[in-house]
């Protein structure tokens, strides 16, 4: 069975293919500063892309990670109003690791090291708008099926309008 992420900037989508047929179909936010691959942009990259690894598996819903890590922490408002600043990343982590040599892979446009992610928010987080600091944002619930649907080294697309349009 082979699976691609297909994640649509313009229309705020992910979508998983299985086997050409869509098995997933959900809002995501991307990057508020839009699309681009430079350290530092704080964009959402562009191009062919890979699940580099998977983290959180064991994790329940509303966990808290901070550099990759599962604080112990779960999320809820009353947190969030304690530590208003922080880039809440919950529930589940696929990591991503750039497939395009001086695009998004190495030097000052390397996704991984960049830390691009796919991964959960808060629920009272819009989904449909763009709104993270580089990563895609999913719904938890939408998180845990697409967590559970693929492995590491599923390709994922970043475009700015759907499949490869670059």
């Amino acid at each position: 069975m082979d699976n691609l992420i297909v994640v649509n900037i313009a229309e705020q989508r992910l979508q998983l293919f299985t086997d050409d047929t869509v098995a997933m179909d959900v809002a995501i936010a991307s990057a508020k500063n839009g699309v681009g691959e430079q350290v530092g942009s704080e964009c959402t990259p562009r191009g062919q892309h890979q699940v580099r690894a998977m983290i959180g598996g064991d994790a329940q819903t509303n966990a808290v990670f901070a550099g990759r890590r599962n604080t112990g922490e779960i999320y809820s408002p009353d947190l969030r109003r304690a530590f208003p600043d922080r880039d809440w990343i919950l529930t589940r982590i696929l990591w991503l690791s750039g497939l395009e040599p001086g695009k998004n892979r190495l030097g000052a446009v390397d996704t991984m090291r960049r830390y691009i992610y796919i991964h959960g928010c808060p629920d009272e987080d819009e989904m449909g708008v763009p709104d993270s600091h580089g990563c895609v944002k999913m719904r938890n619930t939408d998180v845990i099926k697409l967590f559970s649907a693929v492995t590491p080294g599923t390709r994922v697309f970043i475009g700015e309008n759907g499949l490869f349009d670059d």
